[in-house]
């Protein structure tokens, strides 16, 4: 079922379109940095409506992003308003080689566009391992466990499934050296929207792509994937992105695969 948002999962334990977040007092056209609250919280989109990037690849932290939402008194108009718009640039679902579906863009994309939110089922823990240990080695996972590192140690984990109800994010594929990466954005609650950006210049006709294990522009540490024992291999899919430093394996975190 196609789905462009995400919504709450058949547990029922988080619902991601309750809003919790008070909106901001603004009542200019476009919130202004210093005086937004919803700006203040964290990293904001530049002029051309791109995120910020910073130059080098990995970084200690990284900003979170918050939106205005639909109790803030600004309009509808706002540059603090955009993974909340949804998808606006033209992609296309195609038949790959040898990774099944994957996705392309059909017009140029500039390097910290918003290009799509990765939508499904947003479960809770237990959901989530249960499904994943239900599944065979031969069945696609579609589960992304993101998880967010506080700076007072805690770690803050949402699982989105896309695998019954979701969208086109679904249908993109792994890439040891992707042209996108994944940010949290949070707009009406702190359930994020896990939002897809251009890492570079893209071309059209270019197949879009992200690291499934979080390592892109992250510290290595902030990574549960680790180099399983032979015997777990077995339960690991081969990766056919092609590029120079192609791991050989899809990325694996076995704490999945065990009671939360």
């Amino acid at each position: 079922q196609y789905s462009p948002d995400s919504v709450a999962g058949a547990d029922g334990e988080i619902d991601p379109t309750e809003i919790t977040f008070p909106g901001c007092p603004c009542r200019s056209s476009s919130c202004v940095a210093a005086e937004c609250p919803c700006l203040c919280r964290g990293e904001n989109y530049s002029s051309s409506l791109c995120l910020r990037l910073p130059e080098q690849q990995e970084q200690r932290f990284s900003r979170p992003v918050f939106e205005c939402n639909s109790l803030c008194r600004c309009g509808d108009g706002c540059q603090n308003r955009l993974v909340q718009r949804g998808l606006q640039l033209r992609l296309q679902v195609f038949r790959t080689e040898r990774k099944g579906w994957g996705v392309c863009a059909l017009e140029p994309i500039p390097r910290g566009s918003f290009v799509c939110e990765y939508a499904g089922e947003v479960l809770g823990s237990a959901e989530a391992h249960s499904r994943i240990q239900a599944q065979t080695a031969q069945e696609p996972n579609y589960i992304i466990a993101l998880r967010e590192h506080l700076h007072d140690g805690r770690v803050m984990e949402t699982f989105v499934d896309p695998t019954r109800i979701g969208n086109v994010g679904r249908f993109l594929n792994h890439s040891c050296e992707p042209n996108l990466f994944m940010v949290p954005v949070r707009v009406d609650s702190m359930v994020p929207k896990l939002a897809l950006f251009a890492a570079a210049d893209i071309s059209a006709g270019e197949e879009l792509s992200f690291d499934y294990s979080g390592r892109f522009r992250n510290l290595p540490g902030t990574s549960r994937e680790h180099k399983p024992p032979e015997e777990e291999n077995r339960l690991r899919k081969p990766c056919y992105c092609g590029s120079r430093t192609c791991a050989s394996f899809l990325p694996w975190d076995s704490s999945l695969f065990s009671t939360p």
